[in-house]
């Protein structure tokens, strides 16, 4: 570790020791700038140790967060622009990117793991948005904010898992091909779902989230799958930048939401966060074991674990912009999505250090196979 990385590392620890010691003094409206000041140095600070560098993005968007929660003003409008209108374009070049990396042979892959595909692909829709429902009824929260966390079980799994299906050691093919199943299955899974469980507490039109599915996510897709068809090979520049894009537009439509959603945010934070944990958690464990009674590999079971517990957070913000409740049912894909990379990340060394027993010769083809997933199967 560099110089320059402990003495954020120092930073970070003092400005947090300077937020708790005005919190004790009863300075709280106060510590919005120590708070912020030590998640950007802790962040910096934690990538000079490879171990922790996976989890700095996770600590940006608490920085983020916490900026919005303090100063929420600085996040809703630009002069008279308003900032929510950047979620839906933001979300289309994320899925661009996410085109970009796809091919006709994850199409293909399909076919070649079909009991793998349905069994997760199953799971995604029925799990989730059952212990959703299970969820929200059961903390008794509003009925917008309820609506948003059936919202993000309906959602198809999230771009992010694929990443730590990679990092588990998990099945990667499959699980870059749930991702683009579930996906493509949401403009009408996610309508279908969130009218039948989520319409005692909000309207839900069905064709009208339907088509704003197909513009934000699916258009996008095809558009960046025919980029990669046609320009393969030769915007390398795509592939480097588009990750880092993808996460920037993360973090702006987590902050916008935050900012936008507060004061309820002041009120049942703290439940949404218990609620992230247990939907999540029980989607990791009922997609292991569902997987695991339909007699799938150990490997595949994880991957269906890691597929039916992280969902598209992304995708489920939008939603919550068109239907105009951003500040209410975005709220829990705001709060979720955060968690689910940090809990995923730690699933992923659990079970990275509990590798699977396999031939020699199996063990290679797998890598090959993972070398075709993670280059959009080519």
């Amino acid at each position: 570790m560099t110089t320059l990385y402990r003495v954020l590392l120092i930073v970070a620890a003092l400005s947090l020791l300077t937020a708790l010691v005005m919190l004790a003094l009863g300075f709280s409206s106060g510590i919005g700038p120590a708070l912020i000041a030590f998640f950007i140095a802790l962040a910096i600070g934690v990538r000079g140790t490879e171990s922790l560098r996976g989890v700095s993005f996770t600590i940006w968007i608490f920085a983020a967060v916490t900026a919005a929660m303090f100063y929420p003003q600085y996040f809703l409008y630009v002069g008279d622009f308003k900032l929510d209108r950047l979620i839906v374009p933001l979300i289309q070049v994320i899925m661009f990117g996410m085109g970009t990396a796809l091919s006709v042979q994850d199409f293909v892959n399909v076919a070649k793991m079909p009991k793998g595909v349905l069994v997760g692909t199953v799971c995604q829709f029925t799990i989730m948005p059952l212990i959703g429902l299970t969820i929200a009824t059961t903390f008794g929260f509003p009925a917008e904010i309820a609506a948003g966390v059936i919202l993000i079980g309906s959602a198809p799994g999230g771009v992010a898992s694929n990443v730590i299906a990679y990092l588990a050691g998990a099945n990667l093919p499959l699980s870059v091909t749930l991702t683009t199943v579930s996906t493509l299955m949401a403009p009408i899974m996610t309508p279908f779902l969130m009218k039948t469980l989520a319409g005692q507490f909000v309207p839900v039109n069905f064709l009208d989230m339907m088509i704003g599915i197909i513009n934000m996510i699916i258009v996008p897709i095809v558009l960046g799958l025919l980029f990669n068809k046609l320009f393969h090979g030769r915007t390398r520049w795509l592939d480097r930048a588009m990750p880092i894009v993808s996460m920037v537009g993360i973090a702006v439509i987590i902050t916008i939401i935050t900012a936008a959603g507060r004061d309820s945010l002041l009120e049942v934070g703290l439940f949404l966060i218990l609620a992230a944990i247990l939907h999540n958690g029980m989607g990791y464990l009922l997609g292991y074991w569902g997987a695991r009674l339909m007699r799938l590999d150990e490997r595949s079971c994880r991957t269906v674990a890691i597929e039916v517990g992280m969902q598209n957070g992304g995708m489920s913000s939008g939603i919550a912009l068109q239907m105009g409740k951003l500040a209410t049912v975005g709220l829990a894909p705001a709060i979720f999505g955060p968690w689910m990379n940090i809990s995923g990340s730690i699933l992923a060394n659990y079970w990275r250090a509990r590798p699977i027993d396999e031939p020699a010769e199996r063990a290679d083809e797998r890598k090959v196979e993972e070398d075709k997933a993670l280059a959009g199967g080519n």
